[in-house]
Order: C-alpha cells, then sequence, then structure tokens
C-alpha cells in the first residue's frame, strides 16, 4: 500500500509500505477513505517530537470502513464505516476508567502516527478497536466526521469544558485556526454573552464569524483594549489559548478577569514565563491539556443534528491520495495559501464497498 512517511526531521514521502495486519485480538484494519493533516504532523517534520522514529506512518485522524477485526473486537465488524479517534484507549487502566483516554498507560493514548504506524495511508491498524473507534451514522459526512477525530474533541474538552464555559460569559479565543475556529463554534453551544475571536489573519476572522463569534479583532488592533471596553475594564470570563507561542499565552493572562479562567489548548515548542508576580492575587485558574476524545459520541450525535457546523466552515482543500505531498505543501504554508483544514480521500469519501 502507499502511505506518507516520516523519513527524518524535513522529510517524507508517500510511498509503498507492508499492507498492516491483525497483531491482537483488539486489533480492527481500516481502509482509509478521508484522512486530514495536524499542525501536529508539521511538528514532527520540524524534529520537535524525538520520539517518531525515521519509517514511521505519520497521521491520527481518519474515516474509513472496517475491513477486518481481532476476535475480541465486539463493537465494530469488516464492512462499517467509522471514525478514528487520535487518541487510542486500552479501556482498563487507572486513566481510562476516569475517562482519561489521553493518559492511558495500558498501550493506548496518542500513538498513532506518534509510537505505532498512522492514518496518511491507504490501511492503518487501529489497536483496541472497540474503545478507539466510532461507528458514523449516514447522516454525518466524512468530511465533517473526520474534523471530530481530533480539533473538534480538543476545542471542545480542552478548551470550553476546562474553561468552564457558562451562560453570560465573555470569552475571548486567541488564534483562530482549525482549533480556534472548533472552539468558537463549540463554546457557542453553551450560550455566552459573546465570543471574540483574535488572529492575524482576516481571512480567519472571517471564519470565526463564520461558526459564530460576534466580535474579530486583529492581533495588532490592541485586543486588550478591546476586551477591557467590552467588560468595563474587567477582563474575560474565559480566554482561550489556541496558538502555542509564549507571546499569546501572557497576552491571555492579562485579558483573564480576576476569578476567570485561562485554558491553553496550544501546543507550546519553547518555555512561557508565568507572571505570577501580577497573577497570584487574582484567583485565576489555568488549565492545560491533551484531549481524551470522551466526548466524540457527544459530538456525532452534535453535529448529526445540525448544531456544529464542521466541515463547510473549515475545510478548505481537498486532494487525492496521490497528491498528499501536496497537501502538506498547501497546508505548512497557510499563511499563503489561507488553508484551514485540508481533506485527502477517494473522490466519493461516502460510497465504499467491502474488498473482495
Amino acid at each position: 500500500m502507499k502511505a506518507l512517511v516520516f523519513q527524518g526531521e524535513g522529510r517524507k514521502a508517500w510511498q509503498d509500505v507492508p499492507d498492516p495486519g491483525i497483531e491482537d485480538p483488539g486489533d480492527a484494519v481500516i481502509r482509509v477513505d478521508a484522512v486530514t493533516i495536524c499542525g501536529t504532523d508539521l511538528h514532527i517534520l520540524k524534529g520537535d517530537v524525538p520520539e517518531v522514529s525515521p519509517g514511521t506512518v505519520l497521521g491520527h485522524e481518519a474515516v474509513g470502513q472496517v475491513v477486518e477485526t481481532g476476535g475480541d473486537v465486539r463493537n465494530v465488524r469488516p464492512g462499517d464505516r467509522v471514525l478514528i479517534s487520535c487518541i487510542t484507549a486500552c479501556g482498563r487502566c487507572r486513566f481510562c476508567r476516569e475517562n482519561r483516554f489521553g493518559q492511558c498507560r495500558g498501550g493506548g493514548g496518542w500513538i498513532l502516527g506518534h509510537l505505532i504506524n498512522g492514518t496518511q495511508a491507504e490501511y492503518v491498524r487501529v489497536p483496541y478497536a472497540d474503545m478507539s473507534v466510532h461507528p458514523l451514522p449516514d447522516s454525518v459526512s466524512s468530511e465533517d466526521a473526520v474534523l471530530l477525530a481530533d480539533i473538534f474533541p480538543t476545542a471542545y474538552e480542552v478548551g470550553v469544558l476546562s474553561g468552564q464555559v457558562g451562560p453570560g460569559d465573555t470569552v475571548v479565543v486567541i488564534g483562530a485556526g482549525p482549533i480556534g475556529l472548533a472552539t468558537v463554534a463549540t463554546a457557542r453551544l453553551y450560550s455566552p454573552r459573546r465570543v471574540i475571536a483574535v488572529d492575524v489573519a482576516p481571512s480567519r476572522l472571517d471564519a470565526a464569524r463564520s461558526v459564530g463569534a460576534d466580535v474579530t479583532v486583529r492581533a495588532d488592533e490592541d485586543p486588550e483594549a478591546l476586551v477591557g471596553d467590552f467588560t468595563g475594564g474587567l477582563g474575560a470570563d474565559v480566554v482561550v489559548e489556541a496558538v502555542g507561542v509564549p507571546e499569546t499565552f501572557e497576552q491571555c493572562t492579562r485579558m483573564v478577569r480576576p476569578g476567570g479562567r485561562v485554558a491553553n489548548v496550544g501546543v507550546h515548542g519553547k518555555p512561557v514565563t508565568l507572571h505570577l508576580e501580577s497573577l497570584w492575587s487574582k484567583d485565576v485558574t489555568i488549565t492545560t491539556g491533551l484531549v481524551d476524545t470522551y466526548s466524540t459520541p457527544l459530538l456525532l450525535e452534535m453535529t448529526a443534528i445540525g448544531r456544529i457546523p464542521a466541515a463547510p466552515a473549515l475545510v478548505t482543500h481537498r486532494f487525492t491520495p496521490s497528491q498528499m505531498e501536496e497537501a502538506y505543501d498547501v497546508f505548512s504554508r497557510a499563511a499563503d495559501t489561507g488553508a484551514l483544514k485540508v481533506v485527502v480521500g477517494a473522490p466519493s469519501h461516502d460510497a465504499v464497498s467491502l474488498p473482495a
């Protein structure tokens, strides 16, 4: 089969690799019909994730069709169309029993495209399939579903729920990339008074308005002053960091009101200064986290009934599998291309049939 293989820092290739097979009774082998690229994949290519060994197939988000299952798999069977979660869960360890699947100590957690071969391939082996794939209703398209593999659960769990967004809150989302946009969309489920999106790119601010932002502001237009004006100088109830750089994290801590919450969603590659000299007396709560994906079934239901805007708002580019390297180029140059999420898949993702 063909797959996108990490070959070392700065190098990748769409090349032939061996087909995956069942290795453990809980495995499923899935034919990939739609896959997307994550910012984390770019971090891997830059050499920021040293645990990824050269020769690893990248990717941790996909929709596909089950073609084979191990003897212990009960929840899916060959022919089922499924969403592959970015997080794998053994279901038995202490953390899985607490729904903290991202911290799984039984061989799961973030392993696809990280510690084992991932989803940017024609086929993928998924361990612990009963806990780690989700059957898809016909009413949810593959393009919508693939966005529920990572960015929507991440935004919802690590941003909205950890930030405790509630009715009447002023919520600020710094960074209107895919995660930030998903945060805006899922924050709306909790009836905040207003959602303010901050970004450097006008096109991303346009996208933020399309998914429910009440106010948008460019990062160079003094968003801190704007938030102060809206809140009588108090600051926002919830500020979500969705960029992953020191400057935006520190800006979040300046924007939050006393007693407010800062939810860090961004992936940070450099140390960040925590200004406790000004924060210690403000009763501020700061949360971090890796997504657990316990919310995926709920998000699937909300998408099925049209409560979550997904693909129409976020998918900007589409490619066939043979164009995988071109898809990476477009996604990695988002400032020039305007890319939000790219989807790589067969021309008709939803018309699938079981191979003979």
